[in-house]
């Protein structure tokens, strides 16, 4: 067991201003769209999705002009209005802001008013009051891009694929032949968020009918297909596609998208013969390797991609991963160090250096250096809530001070880490309570966590860890409760209900409760290695050897861990398969000499391995 119109004079000083008459009004105001409130962010996300299409297709743009501004004198009246407007937003007063935003907005005809006002709606998720002064931006700038992709994005939130479908029309009537494949990318992002699937593909399919027979449509179609789930039918197009653009990486990486892991690499190698500067295609093929646990020819294609572009931190770090994971760790550190220092000559780059220090101090501790650990790890800053690792790397820090046997300082230095949340300053309980229990101090780890509960009561991790200190100490009705509180508080924990029921099983008592208990939290995690090794246990207790063989093989096929290699050995050696036990025992010394367990089950059957 075991994440436009700028604010007028934003600089002036908030004055003070009644917003009285403004918010009289707001009260009679309705939706004008059936789109529901919590789906406004969805319907701005969709208008993104299709504008990030413009980047695509070799920077090709869609049709539009410049609308031109209207020549609206900035009076004393504007200017109040719109000064008040944002302050009473910044204050919270939302409908005030938008109201007079809105209105100066139909008075003034300026289209960068409208959108104004439609952020300030979306901003506080009003859609109604959003597509309002969306319809009234897009009326203002009928050439703007951007207002059309929000005004269709609302549209596909309210399932209105025939607006979609005219507006888009349109759009490609007045393009050029050159223009078709952002329009079209744009049209297909946009309907894949229809709830709809099938119906959006058809609006798609209809849309692109009169060009049915060019590289845009297929490649479009294809995407429109993978977004319904039909994967072959999005292999024929992108590959009718590529039979027209043959270097297209759109194309291929549209059929490696909807192939299987192993048909994708081969697609995509064979592409790379014919077009070895693919870059993108490059980076999916090497991604899928991994996958595929190829690694040296991962290795290779990340080389080949850092070649050709040699201060690509990204490419970088994954070489360094891919180094570690082969044991090459000079090799390892050598990227890490690399990444390091582009990320420091390069300031703006917008990096956590934290995971490569973090694998280097691993490097380090890896061959029993753990200074130059420790310096590595002391390079991660800072607590600000942006480092999700911080907290981790500072417990990481204080195990290894423990470890060189000053426990007083690691405790001490655990105790000066700044925290702000009550589950900080739980984990750094737990982390001091681990310190504790590997120092041999169970008692002390004991009352420290018995502390803390009385701080936090209901805290099933600090419960769970208790637990496991009143049974090395044989606790047994503590821990018993301890877990019961547990799964009181989570239910669906499954470490409580297997903990507690190899507890029993180890003692050898209320063996059908203990293999209730077991089997709950194997429904729970079907495939966790110790709540196996648990199954076994229990099963050879309840003298069924060849249902705990069983069970173990699969625990220790998941994860050959020591105790579970000596369960195993024991189950074997009681069936007289000796030499077979003696085999699993010497795996489990080599992996664990000091094994208690493993020593006491030799001791106990007067075996060697």
């Amino acid at each position: 067991m075991k994440n436009i119109f700028s604010p007028i004079l934003t600089s002036i000083a908030p004055i003070a201003v009644s917003a009285s008459l403004i918010l009289s009004g707001c009260a009679g105001m309705k939706p004008v769209t059936e789109v529901p409130t919590d789906e406004a962010h969805q319907a701005s996300d969709a208008a993104h999705a299709a504008l990030d299409a413009e980047k695509t297709l070799n920077g090709i743009s869609p049709p539009s002009s410049e609308d031109q501004l209207p020549a609206v004198e900035l009076t004393d009246e504007i200017f109040y209005k719109l000064l008040t407007a944002e302050i009473a937003y910044q204050r919270g007063n939302w409908q005030a802001a938008y109201i007079t935003i809105l209105s100066v907005a139909q008075q003034t005809r300026d289209p960068r008013l409208a959108r104004r006002a439609s952020e300030i709606a979306l901003s506080v998720k009003q859609p109604g009051e959003a597509m309002t002064a969306i319809r009234l931006w897009r009326e203002l700038a009928p050439s703007s891009n951007e207002a059309t992709q929000y005004y269709l994005g609302f549209m596909v939130m309210n399932n209105n694929l025939a607006e979609i479908q005219r507006v888009f029309a349109e759009k490609l009537a007045s393009a050029s032949p050159k223009q078709y494949g952002v329009i079209m990318l744009q049209a297909q992002r946009l309907l894949s968020r229809a709830r709809d699937k099938n119906a959006a593909f058809e609006a798609l399919q209809a849309l692109v009918e009169p060009y049915k027979t060019t590289y845009e449509a297929h490649l479009a179609l294809a995407q429109g297909s993978y977004s319904r789930g039909d994967n072959q039918g999005a292999i024929l197009e992108a590959q009718a596609a590529l039979a027209q653009k043959p270097d297209s990486q759109l194309a291929i990486l549209t059929i490696a998208q909807a192939s299987g892991q192993q048909e994708a690499a081969t697609a995509m190698s064979a592409f790379l013969a014919k077009n070895p500067a693919a870059r993108d295609v490059r980076l999916a093929y090497a991604s899928i390797l991994i996958d595929l646990k190829q690694l040296d020819k991962a290795t290779a294609e990340f080389e080949h991609l850092l070649r050709d572009k040699p201060d690509d931190v990204g490419v970088m770090y994954t070489l360094g991963v891919l180094a570690m994971e082969s044991k090459h760790t000079k090799v390892a550190e050598k990227y890490f160090n690399d990444y390091l220092g582009v990320l420091e000559a390069n300031p703006a780059e917008e990096r956590d250096p934290t995971p490569a220090l973090i694998n280097l101090a691993q490097i380090a501790s890896d061959r029993k250096d753990d200074k130059a650990a420790l310096e590595w790890l002391s390079k991660v800053d800072s607590y600000d809530g942006r480092n999700a690792a911080y907290l981790n790397v500072q417990i990481r820090r204080a195990q290894i001070i423990a470890k060189s046997g000053k426990l007083a300082e690691a405790r001490q230095f655990l105790k000066e880490v700044p925290a702000t949340t009550d589950d900080d300053k739980i984990q750094l309980v737990q982390a001091e309570a681990q310190l504790l229990r590997e120092a041999k101090r169970p008692q002390e780890a004991g009352k420290l966590l018995e502390e803390a509960i009385q701080r936090f009561p209901s805290n099933p991790d600090l419960l769970y860890d208790y637990a496991m200190i009143a049974e090395s100490q044989q606790k047994v009705t503590e821990m018993e409760a301890s877990l019961r509180k547990v799964m009181e508080l989570a239910p669906n924990n499954q470490h409580a209900y297997n903990a507690l029921g190899y507890a029993l099983a180890e003692r050898n008592i209320r063996l059908d409760e203990a293999l209730i208990l077991i089997e709950k939290a194997l429904q729970l995690a079907p495939d966790d290695p110790f709540i196996l090794d648990s199954l076994g246990w229990v099963k050879f207790r309840l003298a069924k050897p060849e249902e705990a063989e069983q069970a173990l093989r699969r625990a220790y096929t998941l994860r050959p861990d020591a105790e579970i290699a000596v369960h195993l050995g024991e189950v074997l050696w009681s069936q007289g398969q000796k030499d077979n036990a003696r085999k699993f025992w010497r795996e489990a010394r080599a992996k664990d000499p000091d094994n208690e367990v493993l020593k006491s089950t030799l001791q106990r059957l007067n075996a060697k391995p």
